[in-house]
């Protein structure tokens, strides 16, 4: 009898504590998005002492963004003291006990470990062999496309850029194309494949972050992005035809290293699941790397060892960010923030520009477009309830708007990158003498402008019947 009541007695405790969040829920509370101000004016200035005022390099990378969110949970876990902190503990757990969350973190360090397989003279190659085949008066178009290639085989802009920046520098200087557009060539077709790619951190974050099939997501970004390149490709055309040449780059390449990335890329896009794709690509990798004596076992262990850590980052922001996101949404923030979007952008097409807008504005002040979209994810998936928007179009949005802003930051670390490269080989470049040739990140804007407010939905080629 007294086990009875004791049980009844908590059943009714825990309605209490239900019907209370609840209420916190729906009401809107702006107070309860200060913990995302306290981060982004902790990282955001913290960056720009760093970077301009001290002139560290890669300052806003010396920064342990996992520290500043630490303190931004702990705002958040001050905030609020109708809900006692060991509520608040299991408030933050239900927003990591979610599939999408799970499946972000795997794909994560499967992804990373792909990526340690194969390493960087696969991506070499696939530029080299490209050089070695098409006329040299058109070696920055082979740049952009090799660009695009290898950045949606591998998934990372900033590796892309590491790997073929050296090469734009040696056709720079070959040739006597501009050192500024060789650059920003890659650095565009860099943030082509970082928008499409499979498995690009960004395309993971915002594909579970949504709950929508990655192939899905492609279908609407494609149709985005394609666009925006082939104008990006025309004008460098154009610019290339009216450049005196004085030679070309001849290198050596081996083309057997280039299944792997083919196998993901192709995996990927005829909707294979993606961690098939990514263990045939692993699987692939290891067989040609130990097959052409490019590496001993244990290296290759070591390196996928490597890879898989070069994810724990990125994993570790997005458990934090879930966490710090669920007690926002329990104390009404992000009803607060839907509140204000509501008077700014009305209907589904203005809802649209507002997740742009919103994640576009995160990764300003986080210079990190997989930062940005985790961050922004919660909040849009809200908005796309509220303006009827698909999953697939809200993870296309965070995605590709993300990219138009991280791709021309002068502080993000894939121009920090390029010109680190640049420094290294000898050749002074800035910021500034790059972003005028930064092409691809504006056409990519106006193409997505257009595919929400002018192209009509029966047109899109992401139209499913």
């Amino acid at each position: 009898m007294n086990g009875r009541l004791l049980l009844q007695g908590k059943n009714i405790q825990e309605r209490t504590k239900k019907r209370m969040r609840d209420t916190i829920t729906k009401k809107s509370n702006p107070k309860a998005l200060l913990p995302i101000a306290v981060f982004l004016v902790l990282y955001l200035g913290l960056g720009i002492v760093f970077e301009y005022i001290m002139k560290i390099p890669m300052g806003f990378y010396n920064i342990p963004i996992v520290v500043a969110f630490l303190v931004a949970i702990f705002v958040a876990c001050i905030q609020n003291r109708q809900v006692n902190f060991d509520d608040k503990l299991e408030i933050m757990a239900q927003g990591l006990a979610d599939k999408n969350i799970i499946t972000m973190l795997l794909i994560f360090m499967t992804a990373g470990t792909f990526v340690g397989v194969v390493g960087r003279s696969s991506a070499e190659s696939v530029a080299y062999f490209m050089l070695s085949l098409i006329p040299a008066k058109f070696a920055v178009a082979v740049l952009f496309v090799v660009a695009c290639f290898v950045s949606t085989a591998m998934g990372t802009s900033v590796g892309t850029i590491t790997l073929i920046t050296p090469i734009a520098v040696a056709v720079s200087t070959a040739s006597g194309f501009g050192l500024p557009l060789c650059v920003a060539s890659v650095m565009g077709g860099a943030m082509f494949g970082d928008n499409l790619s499979f498995i690009s951190d960004t395309t993971i974050a915002a594909c579970n972050g949504q709950g929508c099939a990655m192939k899905d997501k492609f279908r609407e970004n494609f149709g985005i992005a394609l666009p925006a390149a082939l104008v990006t490709l025309g004008l460098i055309l154009v610019l290339s035809l009216n450049t005196d040449l004085k030679g070309a780059v001849i290198q050596d390449y081996d083309l057997i290293q280039i299944i792997p990335y083919v196998l993901v890329l192709i995996g990927g896009i005829i909707g294979i699941n993606v961690f098939a794709v990514l263990l045939a690509g692993i699987v692939s990798g290891s067989v040609i790397m130990l097959a052409t004596g490019r590496i001993a076992p244990i290296d290759l262990l070591g390196s996928m060892g490597s890879g898989a850590s070069g994810m724990f980052e990125t994993s570790m922001v997005a458990i934090l960010v879930s966490a710090m996101c669920a007690l926002i949404r329990e104390y009404g923030g992000f009803e607060a923030l839907l509140c204000a979007v509501r008077k700014v952008f009305k209907g589904e097409k203005g809802g649209q520009l507002g997740m742009g807008l919103l994640v576009g504005a995160m990764d300003i002040a986080t210079a990190n477009n997989t930062v940005a979209i985790v961050m922004a994810n919660p909040i849009a998936a809200e908005m796309a309830k509220e303006y009827g928007v698909t999953p697939r179009k809200t993870a296309s949005i965070l995605d590709t708007f993300s990219c138009v802003f991280q791709g021309v930051i002068p502080y993000g670390a894939q121009m920090l990158v390029a010109l680190s490269a640049v420094h290294g080989m000898g050749f002074e470049l800035s910021a500034f003498d790059v972003i005028p040739k930064l092409f691809y990140p504006g056409f990519l804007l106006i193409s997505s402008l257009l595919f929400i407010f002018v192209i009509p939905e029966k047109m899109r080629f992401s139209r499913h019947r």
